[in-house]
């Protein structure tokens, strides 16, 4: 059962589609539930995360600075196999804890990004775990209750995240941080597989299902181009150890202005299909 701080947090979480206020308002949250140890009964817990690029993300077991590992570590340490509720979709995940110079880089990137990490491990008087959660491959799960709800879903997710991003390069010093790199690049990665997955799937089987969108579809697909040169010189940017911070700002600036322009676009031209079908 959850306790009496996590149980509205899981509630609202999962009411607003991963959308919540309080202390985790304008973070990056998500519902991690594990086997207990000793019960073998369900456990769910809000975390918050750092994007990790491809298909993992990592969590810290801080436990707020107990000196103590928080039971959701041990429950993993016991059975690896978790489930990730993200607001969008609900997917497993195998857990594994970071060691060595893999796990000391990560958390460096975790500390830049947020000192109380670091606050929180010279108070628990341990060294704080990093366990990153690898999605296991398998169909989505969503409550979406239509197709055209999923992909708004989906899209919303995506505004969430270039929101998160253009704060974070707001709010960054001279130099860009690693994290920041890492968040762009998961950013960028989910963006290009989202449109691969439209272009090889969704679109072809709405062209056969209603072939007078073929001028609509074309149209989706030509942003679909427009946003991957942003994103390949978005990855270029990152990868220049000399980039200025307004360089990224105007790149992410350009990027944020055509995906958005993208999802309301699409949305507004296929919602009513996808629902309809």
């Amino acid at each position: 059962m959850p306790n009496d701080f996590n149980g509205p947090v899981i509630d609202e979480f999962r009411a607003n589609h991963g959308v919540v206020g309080g202390m985790f308002e304008g973070g990056r949250l998500v519902l991690v539930t594990t086997t207990g140890a000793r019960s073998g009964q369900k456990h769910t817990v809000p975390l918050g995360y750092l994007p990790d690029g491809g298909e993992r993300i990592l969590v810290i077991a801080s436990a707020g600075g107990s000196p103590r590992h928080p039971a959701w570590f041990h429950n993993l340490l016991a059975e690896p196999v978790v489930t990730v509720e993200d607001g969008t979709f609900t997917y497993d995940a195998r857990a594994s804890v970071l060691a060595g110079a893999e796990r000391d880089e990560a958390f460096a990137r975790a500390v830049e990004v947020d000192s109380g990490w670091a606050d929180y491990e010279k108070q628990s008087g341990r060294t704080l775990p990093v366990v990153a959660l690898t999605a296991i491959p398998g169909p989505p799960r969503t409550d979406a209750a239509t197709p055209g709800g999923m992909l708004k879903l989906v899209h919303d997710a995506f505004r969430r995240e270039l929101s998160l991003i253009r704060a974070e390069v707001a709010r960054s010093g001279p130099v860009l941080g690693a994290q920041l790199r890492v968040n762009c690049l998961s950013l960028c990665a989910g963006l290009h597989g989202h449109h691969v997955r439209e272009d090889e799937g969704m679109f072809p089987g709405l062209e056969q299902y209603r072939p007078s969108l073929g001028p609509v579809i074309d149209e989706l697909r030509a942003e679909h181009e427009v946003i991957a040169g942003l994103v390949g010189r978005l990855r270029e940017v990152l990868a220049d150890p000399g980039m200025a911070r307004d360089v990224l700002s105007a790149e992410v600036s350009r990027l944020t202005a055509e995906v958005e322009s993208h999802l309301d676009h699409e949305e507004a031209a296929l919602i009513p299909v996808l629902d309809g079908a």
